[in-house]
């Protein structure tokens, strides 16, 4: 098949990172495969060059900004077209969401035979000011007219959509998000040196967080839990994996609270160091307020790290409660304290769990069943 993917931005994130493998597991299999993204800018870095230097047609559309933009919008959607109408792909499948709607809307402007969109989150969220949520959901609602198949990461964005009104039943299909499991062994990694390369005393009960560096990830709540934590376990240590705009303010509050030294902050690394990385960890904290399925649970599980999270959007579909980590309720800054010190508290309950939720992230979340059931997902009908 000739197959078109289109995306707003290749910044290190799990949309990205699965659309990548989605298009390397796609032309590896003998399909024509491009993929057309936006400008990639900003301080969560950059996947281009590994787009640049797959088996696949990779091009940049300047006009495809993040940001809602008229003028740029209209451009887009028109050079979309275009370039579908002259490409003619079989395929058209968008992610993120403004790469989803314009993509859809010229896919269908232009006839493609099959267009097919992945929900890695909702574009509508909780978020957002009411009057975006807004427009979004009935752009959503728009475009859904005009999608042969919609993809979730889980279970529970297919149930927001079709709640909003978006699609109905028959177009939805759940394909988790696939990662390279290999890379996320933990016979393949080392606790010890990962540690010592991040002066993290081998004796310490540590959590981690990986997550950009704003808002819309929940340091808000985690924070306080920090201290709250840290206050009754002299033994607690953090690690912050990841950058972005807000760490500035961040690294002020942990300071004001007396955590600054307590919390290591790796800043960007590259993808590929995450798992030694995040070997580091005894517990993986994840305070995130609006996910589709969170990636960095999935994982610290496969890494036999138990995670912990709020029972929102797709945790509950990998974190089970005392089987493979915590669940507690959205923004409850109090109960993330007391799930982090039961685990800490608790190493037999801690490698029982990770070792539960590695059995059964593994065949789940393997990339090459994902590049499988897209692949079916292209050809249903």
């Amino acid at each position: 098949m000739k197959i078109t993917h289109i995306i707003t931005r290749l910044i290190i994130g799990g949309a990205q990172e699965n659309t990548l493998l989605t298009c390397e597991g796609l032309a590896a299999r003998g399909h024509d495969v491009t993929l057309i993204a936006g400008p990639t800018t900003g301080p969560e870095g950059s996947l281009v060059d590994r787009a640049r230097t797959g088996h696949y047609r990779y091009l940049e559309f300047p006009d495809l900004v993040r940001n809602i933009h008229p003028i740029h919008d209209a451009r887009a959607a028109r050079a979309l077209q275009q370039f579908f109408e002259s490409d003619r792909p079989d395929v058209v499948h968008t992610h993120s969401s403004k790469a989803g709607i314009l993509g859809r809307l010229a896919a269908a402007e232009a006839n493609v035979p099959r267009i097919i969109h992945t929900i890695h989150g909702m574009s509508f969220n909780r978020t957002q000011p009411v009057w975006l949520q807004t427009l979004y959901a009935e752009l959503e609602r728009l475009c859904a007219t005009r999608t042969h198949r919609i993809i979730s990461v889980a279970d529970a964005m297919t149930r927001a959509a079709l709640e909003a009104g978006i699609g109905t039943p028959d177009q939805y299909v759940t394909i988790y998000s696939g990662m390279d499991i290999s890379a996320f062994d933990p016979e393949k990694v080392n606790r010890h040196e990962s540690r010592k390369n991040l002066n993290i005393p081998d004796d310490a009960i540590v959590v981690a967080t990986v997550a950009r560096l704003f808002k819309n990830k929940g340091y808000e709540y985690l924070i306080p839990a920090m201290q709250r934590a840290a206050e009754k376990s002299p033994s607690l240590h953090f690690l912050w994996i990841g950058d972005g705009p807000d760490r500035p303010q961040y690294e002020a509050e942990l300071s004001q609270r007396g955590l600054r030294t307590r919390t290591t902050l790796t800043g960007l690394i590259p993808p590929a160091q995450l798992p030694q990385t995040l070997a580091a960890a005894d517990i993986l904290a994840h305070a995130s307020i609006w996910e589709g399925l969170p990636r960095a649970v999935v994982q610290s599980l496969l890494l036999e790290i138990p995670a912990i999270a709020f029972n929102l959007d797709g945790a509950p579909e990998v974190i089970k409660p005392n089987e493979t980590g915590q669940l507690v309720a959205p923004t409850d800054s109090n109960a993330l304290a007391e799930a982090i010190l039961t685990l800490a508290n608790d190493s037999i309950a801690r490698q029982q769990m990770g070792h539960t939720g590695r059995a059964q992230c593994k065949s789940r979340f393997d990339h090459r069943s994902m590049v499988t059931q897209i692949e079916l997902a292209y050809s249903a009908h």
